[in-house]
């Protein structure tokens, strides 16, 4: 078969845009099943990213890349639960997903570091993989996408060519395909900004909470508090973006003044010193109203996000990766089940992400009692009242809502009814 000078055959099963959680979760699944596939990442990895706070439903695909000894012996620091500072109450309150979930823990990490561990592991299974490779164009034929044109950082050649039978855009927010082929549909209730940094010599949560990420609510927004090594913590302010546009200050002053009228978080930052610059990021939560067409697919950001407030990201990412691993490969054995089969992950996926979207625009009133969020959580995930309130919100805010169908998905049936076509014909 014809390769590139990179050594990476001219025509694949998958290409994947985008290295990140969620493209490496699917390249490395589906490198797992024997699939020749390509990772086209745009930087060199390691990278920095934000989304550094993890909750359990991220461990289930870790599982399936055989990953979780991995992340142990990494020493991230382990998430054992949240605490808050939410709603009409004034006093702390919070959770521990031991309580509700089968998982004692999740993480905290830095991203750098973990998402380089999910890229070695996917080239480790076989994919592979080419950093610095920036995609340039779509091959679209008849109708169909057919591949891709990239370009290398610093290669004579100006772009090369691959193709494959399905291309998987897990570019993030960049949304290489999706600002192609999908329109972007903005959640108006939550167009926030964020504004974080970074601080060393922090003060800890005591006891059983010392891991816990620390979300504390003010009245024009929230701060996130997450303990990513001994005594550094990621720091962060969210608010609504026309209020920051009304700030008579800068960001920073916004950050600064917020930090003082804080309860909880002032007191972790006593004795703490800045340790970096502040970054920010703006209008994020939004959903493509197309997952898939003729030949692609979205997955992970690339799809949809919502608000960090539940640390749902890498999560919802790595989730639908693992779903659309499954499907991919029946696919590729199948192609004329590609519709409906994309059509289930469409919907499944979109279910999840709604259900996740609906409880954090519930949860943003701070008028409510603790109670009141239980509840909510309950009307979503269990309304036939089978646990109790406050499981039923540990297990949604776990990304381990199992009655979705995002984690029960398959396709084995339309791949048997094509078997049947094809041993008809």
């Amino acid at each position: 078969m014809p390769t590139n000078p990179y050594g990476i055959p001219d025509v694949l099963d998958v290409v994947v845009i985008g290295g990140g959680p969620a493209g490496a979760t699917l390249a490395a699944l589906l490198a797992k099943k024997n699939r020749n596939v390509l990772i086209l990442e745009r930087e060199r990895f390691p990278r920095y990213h934000i989304g550094e706070s993890l909750i359990p439903g991220f461990m289930r695909a870790m599982e399936e890349l055989g990953m979780i000894e991995r992340l142990e012996a990494r020493g991230f620091e382990k998430k054992a639960g949240g605490t808050l500072l939410w709603g009409s109450g004034k006093i702390p309150w919070g959770f521990q997903f031991i309580e509700g979930t089968p998982y004692k823990h999740a993480y905290h990490v830095r991203r750098a570091d973990l998402d380089s561990m999910l890229l070695d592991r996917a080239r480790e299974l076989g994919a592979h993989v080419l950093e610095e490779a920036a995609v340039k164009d779509v091959i679209e034929e008849n109708g169909r996408v057919a591949g891709v044109t990239y370009s290398v950082r610093g290669s004579e050649v100006p772009s090369h060519e691959v193709r494959a039978s399905l291309v998987i855009d897990a570019s993030g927010q960049a949304r290489v395909l999706g600002r192609k082929f999908a329109t972007i549909n903005w959640h108006e209730d939550l167009r926030n900004v964020a504004i974080w940094t970074y601080f060393d010599n922090c003060d800890r949560l005591s006891g059983d909470e010392r891991s816990n990420i620390l979300t504390e609510g003010l009245g024009d927004g929230w701060f996130w508090a997450i303990p990513i090594a001994k005594a550094t913590m990621s720091v962060g302010f969210v608010t609504p973006t026309a209020m920051a546009a009304a700030s008579p200050g800068s960001l920073e002053e916004l950050f600064s003044a917020r930090r003082e009228e804080s309860t909880q978080v002032k007191q972790l930052l006593r004795d703490a010193t800045q340790a970096g610059g502040f970054r920010t990021a703006r209008d994020w939560s939004y959903t493509c109203d197309r997952f898939y067409g003729p030949g692609w697919a979205l997955v992970g950001d690339a799809a949809a996000f919502v608000d960090p407030l539940l640390s749902t990201g890498v999560t919802l990412a790595t989730l639908a990766a693992s779903a659309l691993s499954g499907i991919v490969d029946k696919v590729l054995d199948h192609p004329d089940i590609e519709d409906k089969a994309l059509e289930r992950y469409a919907t499944a996926y979109r279910g999840f992400f709604d259900e996740i979207r609906v409880f954090i625009g519930k949860f943003y009133d701070r008028s409510k009692t603790k109670e009141f969020y239980w509840d909510q959580a309950q009307q979503l995930r269990d309304p036939e009242r089978r646990r109790a309130p406050r499981l039923d919100f540990i297990q949604l805010a776990s990304g381990l809502s199992g009655v979705n169908e995002l984690f029960h998905i398959s396709v084995d049936d339309l791949a048997e009814e094509a078997a049947l076509r094809a041993a008809r014909a």
